[in-house]
């Protein structure tokens, strides 16, 4: 299944608000996304709201005119990835059209430290007093005191690279927290730091077995079909990372830093995506 957007943000960077599954929204760039995560107020929140198994159905989120069901109520966002620099002010009312306007932004996690996604992540965190996570690993290059590591490219990948490049440099961003794979962050019910070496040496991955969601970051590819993602500093990490992702369970739905989500088979079509990965 692919969602539908619902919600043109903005023109200029052009950001697309597309629901995912219930508590689950994907913002999209032009190149890249980013996701948000609510947790809503309440004794229910770590459930992620509606019934108890966290599923609390199409309507209990979005209203039937299409509208955003969860607009008034607040809650607690997560922001996975921060999308493009200069973009804050496009992914603040991305945040308040999902949270309505008393949503507060209580963490940016970054599955990596490459521009198109720790772009608005510093303008976020000081509009909002998020906390900005990062692994270990990535850290320094986030903060600017490391260079960007440089990706081992085949040769199909170069003009793609070349593109990529033209999404605005990320300014040096603060890094709140560095992350260790096994850490579990206080939203979803628990959400799962998986460390997925490959992309970079800090690429992370989470998983929030209470909801069944992954967000993979750059590992996985979901643009043609389920594949290996691009622009790997280590190619070989990247397969053994994507292999130990299509091992965790459970897996509803599965969220790429590239192409749309997987909410339909997704524990299968990433399982045969990654025996079929090769460095």
């Amino acid at each position: 299944m692919t969602p539908t957007p619902h919600t043109r943000v903005c023109d200029e960077p052009a950001v697309d608000l597309v629901p995912v599954v219930p508590g689950l929204h994907m913002l999209r760039f032009p190149i890249g996304q980013a996701y948000v995560w609510q947790d809503p107020d309440g004794p229910d929140h770590r459930d992620g709201g509606g019934r108890p198994d966290g599923h609390g159905g199409a309507e209990a989120r979005y209203g039937s005119d299409g509208s955003d069901g969860a607009a008034g109520r607040g809650g607690s966002l997560t922001l996975v990835d921060a999308g493009w620099a200069g973009a804050e002010d496009a992914v603040v009312r991305a945040l308040h059209a999902i949270g309505g306007p008393g949503a507060r932004l209580r963490r940016v996690v970054l599955t990596h430290c490459h521009r198109d996604h720790v772009g608005a992540a510093e303008a976020l965190a000081e509009r909002f007093g998020a906390e900005v996570l990062a692994h270990r690993l990535d850290a320094p290059v986030v903060r600017g005191e490391a260079p960007v590591p440089e990706p081992d490219l085949l040769d199909w990948e170069l003009p793609l690279y070349e593109h990529g490049l033209t999404t605005p440099e990320a300014p040096p961003t603060r890094v709140d927290r560095e992350l260790e794979d096994g850490d579990v962050l206080d939203f979803g019910g628990g959400a799962h730091v998986v460390h997925t070496p490959g992309h970079t040496p800090g690429s992370v991955a989470l998983h929030l077995p209470r909801h069944g969601v992954l967000l993979t970051g750059d590992t996985v590819a979901s643009v043609a079909g389920v594949t290996l993602g691009v622009f790997h500093v280590d190619r070989a990490a990247a397969v053994e990372s994507m292999r130990r992702l299509s091992r965790l369970s459970p897996l509803r739905a599965v969220c790429c830093g590239h192409g749309e989500p997987l909410t339909a088979d997704a524990a299968t079509a990433l399982r045969t995506a990654a025996e079929a990965a090769r460095a």
